[in-house]
């Protein structure tokens, strides 16, 4: 409770300093171009004008997402190259996302720059098998340890998902095959000084066993979102914002030994934002009351295991340029988490728990000279359990005339979850409140290279380790016994290509992940490459044609083996995926072939992936 007061006394301090600028100017909708004259973006903390050098983003805007085909977030993820995803089957499995040759309790998801890790998985871990691409509208994706700019979990980096409208009427309509269907759309309605968005999107997937073996059984997947997004400028230049998220998703999977029918998951998901964004010249000032809900059961033929998190925080970020030179930023984040776990295996055991976190963190820019930037983070934790720990970063970047050299150190921190401190399971309770934090130090040298205004390269070298690993040991959360570290180095690269109609992107990352003992971390391949090609062709025999070519090799990995818990070695495999779509009368139709070769692999073992797909589709 103490806690809450501080974060209400300080943000009415800001508040009523924030606001006492003088209005001016005029500031509406332009109905013409459907868009405000205040950025329409997801909000991203600890961010001033000369700081924004020191954080790396990758944006994949939704053109991107609309030309390679994607259907749901692993599709757009596993084309950045920093990223390396496992899959549990076909689309609406579980999925688990490795960034930088960490976890997926190291990864941390956001909706709006509001961080939505469900608090009752183990290990806080976000499952991007039920993230469908429906209603989203931009996906950022930040890679390296992220936790001093967005907070726990982010110690690989960060996913941020933008959930804005589309400012416009859309319909869209496809299937495969194999009878699947993916459906959504978009209704806009804008007025001079508002506007509401609302999207649906349904998709539905039965395809092929999430087992692999030669059963004929399926295992299906539905999955329903719906994003409702209302904004409004109350004067000049203050706006307010909401944004609704809802999702479901409905998936029949099997156990870990066969296929046999009756396992299904019911995975319900629910995030709700009000905002306040004060603008006024260099000043800026962003308050958010969010709430978001889990509620997850999973049916193992009659007996269901039921895991519930909750979390109701309070945000205040603001920036300020100092002079024509520096710059600053600050905020302050109060979040409540609480959680309930029902299992009904052989213990019968139901727990509940609860925490909280007091965040505050600032940043400074500055230019030093005309190409030169430092930029300074800092961040300070209170947690409930583990207490007060402060994470910071340091940048430097030095720009020449088509170069663009930098160099960073970062910490980072994962608080233990919910479900890690008061947690049950099958064998009884597993939790542990007496658990330290996980906490890294990152060191990064990264580059920009822009031959010409058509060719560009981006490189990046990293080396990071992570100490008081929490794990599973005796049936119980808690940090490794042996205090091994874990440790991650490798080497990223983009080469991209822009020439009027064509475009192509190569990538490639080369990862060691390994204990500190040398024994390797599963599911990490050394190396992952791939590209993407975009042709457009405009012609009077072929009309308005798009051609897109998408390839992805997985490299050679280790994995444990399904029936006998051995460690084995995974094959390497190439994927690739032909998209073609014609514009006509301002309508989109497009034939799509996902795995065209029709590549028989599995990632993880035991696990069937999807053959070749055919899918047609329409969007107005």
């Amino acid at each position: 409770m103490l806690k809450l007061i501080f974060f209400i006394f300080i943000n009415i301090f800001f508040l009523n300093t924030s606001f006492a600028s003088k209005q001016g100017g005029s500031c509406f909708w332009d109905n013409k171009n459907e868009i405000s004259c205040l950025e329409i973006n997801g909000h991203i903390s600890n961010e001033s004008k000369y700081s924004q050098s020191g954080i790396k983003k990758i944006i994949i805007t939704k053109k991107q997402i609309e030309e390679i085909g994607a259907v749901d977030l692993i599709d757009v993820l596993k084309t950045v190259p920093d990223i390396n995803i496992t899959q549990s089957g076909p689309k609406g499995q579980q999925a688990s996302m490795f960034m930088r040759g960490t976890g997926s309790n190291h990864t941390l998801v956001m909706i709006n720059g509001i961080a939505i890790n469900d608090q009752s998985t183990t290990q806080g871990l976000h499952d991007f098998g039920v993230d469908f691409i429906q209603t989203i509208q931009q996906i950022e994706v930040y890679p390296g340890s992220s936790a001093v700019h967005f907070g726990t979990n982010a110690v690989g980096g960060a996913v941020n998902i933008i959930m804005t409208g589309d400012y416009k009427d859309s319909f869209s309509l496809a299937s495969d095959n194999s009878a699947n269907y993916e459906l959504s759309g978009n209704k806009a309605f804008i007025y001079d000084e508002a506007s509401l968005n609302i999207k649906l999107g349904s998709v539905k997937n039965e395809t092929i066993s999430a087992r692999g073996n030669s059963s004929d059984e399926k295992d299906a997947v539905k999955n329903y979102s719906t994003n409702i997004n209302y904004e409004k400028f109350l004067n000049d230049n203050l706006r307010f914002y909401n944004t609704v998220y809802l999702r479901q998703t409905k998936a029949e999977y099997d156990n870990s030994n066969t296929n046999q029918t009756g396992y299904e998951g019911n995975n319900k998901m629910g995030s709700l934002q009000f905002g306040l964004e004060n603008q006024v010249g260099s000043k800026k000032n962003n308050y958010i009351l969010y709430y978001n809900l889990y509620d997850r059961e999973y049916d193992e033929r009659g007996v269901i295991d039921t895991y519930e998190s909750e979390i109701l925080g309070l945000k205040y970020d603001l920036s300020r340029v100092i002079s024509d030179k520096i710059s600053f930023g600050a905020g302050s984040e109060y979040k409540y988490d609480w959680g309930y776990f029902d299992n009904n295996g052989s213990y019968q055991a139901s727990t509940k728990g609860h925490s909280d976190n007091l965040a505050l963190y600032s940043n400074l820019g500055w230019n030093i000279f005309q190409n030169s930037n430092v930029s300074l983070f800092g961040r300070i934790d209170d947690h409930k359990q583990t207490g007060r720990n402060n994470t910071y970063k340091v940048n430097f970047e030095q720009g020449f005339k088509k170069l663009n050299l930098g160099i960073s150190y970062m910490n980072g921190l994962r608080n233990p979850t919910l479900y890690e401190m008061f947690g049950t399971d099958n064998f009884g309770y597993s939790g542990n409140r007496n658990i330290k934090p996980e906490k890294s130090n990152t060191y990064e040298i990264y580059s920009n290279i822009k031959f010409n205004e058509n060719l560009s390269l981006t490189l990046s070298a990293f080396r990071s380790n992570i100490k008081n690993n929490i794990e599973y040991i005796n049936n119980k959360y808690q940090n490794d016994n042996d205090n091994i570290n874990l440790n991650q180095s490798g080497f990223n690269n983009h080469l991209n290509f822009q020439l009027n109609d064509t475009s192509i992107n190569l990538f490639s990352s080369f990862l060691s992940s390994k204990k500190e003992n040398r024994a390797d971390q599963l599911r990490r391949p050394e190396k992952n490459y791939g590209l993407n090609f975009l042709q457009k062709v405009n012609n009077s025999f072929l009309g308005n044609l798009n051609f897109n070519l998408s390839y992805n090799h997985y490299g050679k990995h280790f994995d444990t083996h399904s029936s006998n818990f051995s460690t084995i070695e995974i094959d390497s495999a190439d994927i690739i995926d032909l998209k073609i779509t014609k514009k006509l009368n301002n309508n989109d139709f497009y034939i799509k072939v996902t795995n065209a070769l029709d590549e028989n692999y599995q990632k993880p073992h035991g696990y069937n992936q999807e053959n070749r797909v055919l899918k047609f589709g329409i969007k107005y």
